[in-house]
């Protein structure tokens, strides 16, 4: 099922055609209304006129986060904020939050790629979605709220937590398709598990699942548990907020929106283009926007893109599942770590429930990596039973073992793992906080 066939099934040479002209209107907004971008172009000796082809995008200079930051909080727009019809931001847990804008423009257009995307996931005009992401400066509940609407389903603004009442409104409303972190949908499987109900006690038939990094054994823990297909969703507020790229069923990669997001992957380290497959740092500009254009944006997500035709008959790129973010690495004895690598090994054991913590310390000189993991109920149940946890438990000294020694073997550096019982672990109601890090600044 397509939301606009017509585009999302352009052949190439017609794409870059509009690619260009979009890219070449949007270098010349920036230029011309935002400060720095014209500084930022001047000191690179570019300018619009530098664009002849989509290949010269490279003669450009990168906008990173910082810049976001350091003009806080109006200095990146392209329009006064009496043409802006939203404001939105990020959390700001690292200072002042990073602000961007739309105009009503840019809101129809955001509407637009998020109706595509649920539509891309398997949604239909008349479905029930249930909308557990976050309302309010997050740009998660409110942007597939607007592209669900468009596209004619019925929505549930649930937001997030008091996870009992969103099993309950699931369970009564009988919603078809759930929006949430991945993280989040466990929590909600937990819980429907907790007050006694099964997969068949419910309607869901498809998720969509973003704003985090998440493991196909994660996707294969909530499409168990909850009884539907589980698709990812990509976004950043930066460049839109959900909907820059979405799955579709054959989950072959996210399908990037690239009428309106123009893709890249680079070197990390020094900022090259790589190839098609080759997995680097992901960057966009924006062709469309106009109240908050970003031009190279440096996203910190690690991907490959790919560019030949997907089975479902859609040609844009294909973006692969996140690897995780440049900033979430870890360095341990100098060895390079993602929490990623780490899920998939604990998401191995069926001892294990799906929730876990890494926490950095630096109790001497040198770098401690400890993971906190949790048992299943059925676990604790069925071999510890009303005995407290301890790690002079058989079964558990047993498991510890196991664990310790995939881990070692997986990343090549010695890893602590602690066992707690069940629910022991903080759940997330949005993004779940995987790494702790307590070592000294």
């Amino acid at each position: 099922m397509f939301w606009n066939k017509a585009v999302e099934t352009l052949e190439r040479p017609e794409l870059q055609q509009l690619q260009l002209q979009r890219l070449q209107a949007t270098l010349e907004r920036a230029y011309q209304r935002v400060p720095f971008h014209k500084e930022q172009f001047d000191r690179a000796g570019v300018s619009p006129a530098s664009l002849k082809s989509l290949s010269d995008l490279t003669k450009f200079p990168f906008t990173v986060k910082s810049n976001l930051r350091d003009t806080y909080p109006f200095g990146l727009f392209a329009e006064p904020t009496a043409n802006v019809s939203r404001l939105h931001a990020s959390s700001g847990t690292r200072g002042k939050p990073t602000v961007v804008g739309y105009t009503r423009h840019d809101i129809n257009i955001w509407t637009e790629v998020c109706a595509r995307s649920i539509m891309c996931a398997g949604g239909q005009p008349g479905d029930m979605l249930h909308v557990a992401y976050g309302y309010g400066l997050f740009t998660g509940g409110l942007g597939l709220h607007y592209g669900a609407e468009k596209l004619g389903a019925c929505v549930v603004p649930a937001s997030g937590g008091n996870t009992p009442r969103q099993v309950m409104l699931l369970q009564d409303f009988k919603a078809v398709g759930l929006a949430c972190t991945p993280s989040y949908a466990l929590n909600i499987a937990d819980q429907m598990t907790e007050m006694g109900f099964t997969p068949r006690d419910f309607n869901l038939k498809y998720g969509i699942f973003g704003a985090e990094p998440w493991t196909e054994e994660i996707r294969a823990k909530i499409e168990e548990e909850l009884g539907l297909v589980a698709l990812d969703i990509y976004g950043l507020s930066e460049v839109m907020g959900p909907g820059v790229s979405m799955e579709c069923p054959q989950k072959q990669g996210l399908h990037v929106w690239e009428d309106h997001f123009l893709p890249e992957i680079i070197d990390p380290a020094s900022g090259n283009p790589l190839p098609e497959g080759e997995t680097g740092e992901l960057v966009f500009t924006s062709l469309t926007k106009e109240a908050f254009p970003v031009i190279r944006y440096r996203t910190g997500d690690l991907c490959a893109l790919y560019y030949d035709p997907c089975a479902c008959g859609r040609t844009h790129a294909r973006m692969s599942k996140l690897k995780g973010r440049i900033d979430d690495m870890f360095i341990v004895r100098g060895v390079n770590v993602f929490p990623s690598e780490i899920e998939r090994v604990l998401l191995e054991f069926q001892e294990l429930a799906p929730h876990y913590q890494i926490v950095l310390s630096r109790p001497e000189r040198l770098d401690l990596v400890t993971v906190l993991t949790e048992v299943t109920p059925a676990f604790f149940a069925g071999h510890i039973g009303a005995d407290l946890m301890s790690a002079d438990h058989a079964a558990v000294k047993s498991l510890w073992q196991r664990i310790r020694q995939k881990l070692n073997e997986a990343l090549g550096v010695s890893i602590e793992v602690k066992i707690s019982a069940p629910r022991t672990i903080a759940r997330s109601e949005g993004k779940a906080v995987r790494v702790i890090d307590n070592r000294p600044r």
